[in-house]
């Protein structure tokens, strides 16, 4: 199945993973955006995102 780049390019600004990572679960969910963001979340792959907006309580960064 041909993976459409633009889908990859959205998938990538939604969870902030890698290229191939996207790619990978856009082929696993058949094209499916929504089914490919979950794949993504229980991979862990995406929850670097989710993660970034959290605020430094302690420490310096």
């Amino acid at each position: 199945m041909e993976i459409d780049p633009q889908l990859v390019k959205q998938l990538r600004e939604k969870t902030n993973a890698g290229f191939m990572d996207c790619k990978r679960a856009l082929a696993e969910s058949g094209g499916d955006l929504k089914k490919a963001e979950t794949i993504l979340r229980t991979k862990g792959i995406a929850s670097a995102g989710k993660k970034a907006s959290r605020v430094t309580k302690e420490g310096i960064v």
